[in-house]
């Protein structure tokens, strides 16, 4: 048995059995993390004296039988979710010392829980791009491949599941950044519905899209992971009261009855041959575990919610960062002349290249003049794609598409063309517009590197999102393979 290897779901048995201790398995974390960090620098921070105490109190209320499925299980939260008394970056210099006086929600109910924290993930500044290395602290590299990329923005969480730094973690997802991490580093990671998981302690960057979710080994561990993180908060305007169900309850192996449909929209032009292929024979395996398969569904303005998206989302950016001032938290620029120069100078050496990049053109979009013409525009665009979906899950229980249209690229490849690294996230940004639930799990390899299948569904759909998944888990091998550091 290799300790870091474990499931939530196998750990949960050997902690309920007596047969390992929530200290032993947090140890084993601590180790793990002090032989492969120096390799892929997922963390920011390790968080290992506050993580033996809770371990040690994990262990005690096992001893009472006091036991859920996530109690004295190590966990990686990404770095922009608040953690109380635990510093909170979000990977730029901005925040490089904040230290946050309460927990996020997610915090709560995982604390709740008896989870271990065992560190905060890298990640792009403030959540800006699909690399991780838009960080402004260190460039996380991908376990399969170090000369390339893990995906982003929760590239830091990814890797540090992928690599068995720790058991499962939590990333935020605003364009695809769970999913299209996830797909790079051969891991299962869900986006639920908007609104399903509270956003409140969740350091935004564009509001009306980022929500937050797991990042796990294997189906199983997601739905346990979505089972304590889900349900409606008061403290969040955007957070859903609808009914929060046992996701485990869902996990079968049937298919029988399920109709899938495969957007041609999503098989774009200079998709990597091998994605393709691999993608295709993943859908043929679920038609083999019984569910029906549509070939021709159309999603006409998938093409424009790129564009799209990065009107929105920079938009929001712009007025959600406007709070970094130097004044009330966070790097303040003490050497100027004048309250106006302190706070351009603030920005100036706050942020990093790619921050400053979208708050510009999301300032540029809602300025007078040009609202209607591209932010009102892009709005209506979102309208038009989130119909089009509805009218899709009139006729079909799911989607399933590529959850990026290549496998990792090398690190640099892609850092000075902005227009390029947003193309890595074409396959999972239209979800995000439209609000709904989606899933990436490893569905093979090209070349040594992972490929990731995604799945969509209607909104409030996950179970049969993690239902779908599970069979496919369930029939083949590919989420079990580990790098090998």
């Amino acid at each position: 048995m290799i300790i870091n290897q474990l499931t939530i779901h196998q750990a949960h048995r050997l902690l309920k059995t007596k047969q390992l201790s929530s200290v032993e398995l947090t140890k084993a974390s601590l180790e793990r993390i002090r032989q492969v960090e120096p390799k892929v620098h997922a963390l920011v921070t390790i968080t290992e004296e506050s993580a033996l105490k809770q371990a040690q109190k994990a262990d005690e209320l096992i001893a009472t039988g006091n036991i859920n499925p996530l109690t004295g299980i190590p966990m990686v939260i990404k770095d922009n979710m608040c953690t109380k008394g635990i510093r909170t970056t979000c990977s730029s210099k901005m925040l490089e010392n904040f230290v946050p006086p309460y927990n996020a929600t997610v915090v709560e109910k995982l604390n709740d829980c008896g989870v271990v924290i065992i560190g905060k993930s890298n990640m792009d500044e403030f959540a800006m791009g699909s690399s991780t290395e838009h960080s402004a602290l260190f460039t996380t590299h991908n376990p399969w491949d170090l000369s390339r990329v893990p995906g982003g923005s929760s590239g830091g969480s990814t890797v540090a599941v992928a690599t068995g730094e720790s058991i499962c973690a939590l990333g935020s997802d605003t364009g695809g950044s769970i999913r299209q991490p996830a797909g790079f580093c051969s891991v299962t990671g869900l986006k639920p519905t908007y609104g399903r998981v509270s956003r409140y302690g969740l350091v935004a960057f564009a509001s009306s899209l980022d929500q937050i979710g797991p990042l796990t080994q294997d189906v199983t561990d997601c739905a346990l992971v979505l089972n304590a993180i889900a349900g409606y908060d008061t403290r969040d305007s955007t957070s859903v009261p609808y009914p929060t169900p046992d996701y485990t309850q869902c996990l079968t192996a049937d298919l029988n009855g399920l109709h899938i449909g495969v957007p041609k929209e999503y098989f774009v032009e200079g998709m990597q041959a091998e994605v393709e292929i691999a993608i295709k024979a993943a859908i043929n395996k679920l038609e083999e575990l019984g569910a029906r398969i549509g070939w021709e569904v159309a999603l006409p303005h998938t093409p424009y919610a790129l564009a799209a998206y990065y009107i929105i989302a920079p938009s929001e950016a712009s007025a959600n960062l406007a709070r970094y001032d130097g004044v009330k938290y966070g790097f303040s620029y003490l050497d100027a002349d004048s309250m106006w120069e302190a706070l351009e100078k603030t920005r100036q050496y706050g942020f990093g290249a790619e921050v400053k990049r979208r708050i510009m053109l999301g300032t540029y979009a809602l300025s007078a003049g040009y609202y209607d013409a591209w932010y009102l525009k892009a709005q209506k665009i979102r309208t038009l794609i989130r119909q089009e979906f509805d009218q899709a899950f009139d006729k079909f229980d799911a989607l399933v598409t590529p959850t990026s249209p290549t496998v990792p690229f090398k690190i640099g490849e892609k850092v000075d063309d902005p227009l390029q690294m947003y193309l890595s996230d074409v396959c999972t940004l239209p979800i995000n517009i439209a609000g709904l639930p989606a899933i990436s799990i490893p569905a093979g390899f090209a070349n040594g590197l992972p490929i990731g299948l995604q799945i969509i569904g209607k909104p409030f759909s996950e179970e049969t999102l993690l239902k779908i998944a599970h069979a496919y888990q369930q029939a083949t091998e590919w989420h079990k393979r580990r790098p090998e550091l």
